[in-house]
């Protein structure tokens, strides 16, 4: 009997932006900016925290480790979990962890109480990640792909702002508790999520919902005819087993490494500079009003760079791009050490900040975008993993470089040095066993449920 094949990696591909990208993008988006929200929570609450349980900066640092302690796990977990149980699933998940338990941290009657929510909430926040990065990733069109996961990315920005307004605007009179509360918002929204964001194609070819998988491919591509002698191929196995093992398979495990040092790298620098920028820039001889903007400054600068970057990548590919980032906002920091105008101060921070933030989120497309889609959420959950063991890391070692008092010069060298060797691991990245290279070789799986009759 004659079938009919229909690529749907080529579908993907090839399929014109239209109302189903602007739903998987905006659901995406809206989850990014939840997750935003509640990673820069502790912050806003910061202070008047330490004032109510009397805390030390010390104590005051580990209970902001709780949450990444969680955040690293949690990227590991459901990364590999979402493999298995889909992405749509796993997503609900962490939604619920991390929405409900910050909401929960609202009641916390003592520090430990609250470390304890907060490390069940980071569990969240660090599997939400490369499960929307995964899911972005399948469904957007090869032409436009790095510029769509940059902008759902922007998300986090986005959501930062909103819990720095949000803070300065209700804190003060409605105390930290208010923050959490509003954290809860999205338990609300599940339903909804769950009625409009759609599931992996290749989990549902793999569990053999093939009706499910073609009414998704009717809408990516509505020119697209499928009936019962349609054979879907897709140009993965799908069936792959072991998906951490996976991630060193075919020629990978070079690269698999080389991504880890660039994540721990990049989140080391990320959240030094985040959470020190004011601080280095007063010990400059800055004001604390100018040393806050430099921070918002950093956060614009990321977003740009991620946008930006996402736009030169899909033109160039994302290793020059990143590469390129990564040296450009090293030598930014470099500069930051010496006296420049003010307009130049603040592009340097915004440089640093693109090289930071921005190559943070192109990080995230290059992985999803190397292994194939079946070790996509697991390979971006080990790298995120990694990368959060820098994320703890990196405010540690600054504060520690900050009590040797050395010249403000040096310690921008120290924050650079990172960038430097993560720029140095990307370049090293091999192409060649990507899958977006079509000219490696690809084992190629025909799965339609009719088909399937072993």
């Amino acid at each position: 009997m004659y079938m009919e094949k229909v690529n749907i990696n080529e579908t993907i591909d090839n399929a014109k932006f239209n109302l189903f990208h602007w739903k998987v993008l905006i659901w995406c988006l809206l989850i990014i900016i939840f997750d935003g929200y509640d990673l820069v929570i502790y912050g806003v609450a910061l202070p008047l925290l330490m004032q109510q349980w009397s805390l030390t900066a010390v104590q005051a640092g580990l209970l902001a480790s709780a949450a990444l302690f969680g955040m690293m796990f949690g990227a590991m977990i459901f990364g590999t979990l979402s493999d298995r149980l889909g992405r749509k699933k796993t997503i609900m998940i962490c939604v619920s962890l991390f929405s409900g338990f910050t909401f929960i941290g609202a009641f916390a009657n003592n520090p430990v109480e609250f470390a304890i929510l907060r490390f069940i909430a980071g569990l969240g926040i660090g599997g939400v990640m490369p499960n929307v990065v995964a899911l972005m990733t399948e469904y957007a069109p090869k032409k436009i792909r790095s510029t769509l996961v940059a902008i759902m990315f922007s998300g986090y920005a986005i959501g930062g702002m909103t819990s720095a307004l949000l803070g300065a605007w209700l804190v003060k009179d409605m105390g930290w508790q208010i923050m959490f509360l509003i954290a809860g918002i999205p338990l609300l929204l599940l339903p909804i999520i769950w009625k409009f964001l759609p599931e992996s194609l290749a989990f549902l070819i793999k569990s053999k919902n093939d009706q499910q998988a073609e009414q998704i491919i009717a809408k990516l591509d509505p020119n697209t005819e499928i009936n019962s002698k349609t054979q879907l191929i897709f140009n993965e196995n799908i069936h792959t087993e072991a998906p951490v093992r996976a991630l060193f398979q075919d020629g990978r495990s070079f690269s698999t490494f080389m991504f880890w040092i660039a994540f721990f790298m990049c989140l080391l620098m990320v959240y030094a500079l985040g959470s020190w920028l004011p601080k280095l820039m007063l010990q400059a001889g800055y004001s604390l009003g100018a040393s806050m903007l430099f921070l918002f400054a950093l956060n614009i600068g990321g977003m740009v760079g991620a946008i930006g970057g996402g736009a030169l990548a899909d033109r160039f590919h994302l290793k020059p791009v990143i590469t390129s980032m990564f040296v450009i906002g090293a030598a930014a920091l470099i500069l930051l050490g010496f006296n420049s105008p003010q307009i130049v101060l603040y592009s340097l921070i915004a440089l640093a900040g693109a090289a930071t933030i921005g190559s943070q989120i192109l990080l995230y497309t290059f992985v999803a975008q190397f292994y194939p889609t079946t070790v996509r959420s697991t390979g971006m959950g080990w790298a995120s993993g990694i990368g959060r063991i820098g994320a703890i890391i990196g405010p540690v070692l600054t504060g520690a470089l900050l009590t040797f008092e050395l010249p403000h010069q040096m310690n921008f060298l120290a924050i650079a040095i990172p960038g430097v060797i993560a720029a140095f691991a990307i370049f090293l990245v091999n192409l060649k066993v990507a899958v977006n290279v079509p000219e490696s070789s690809k084992s190629t799986l025909q799965t339609q449920a009719s088909a399937n009759q072993q």
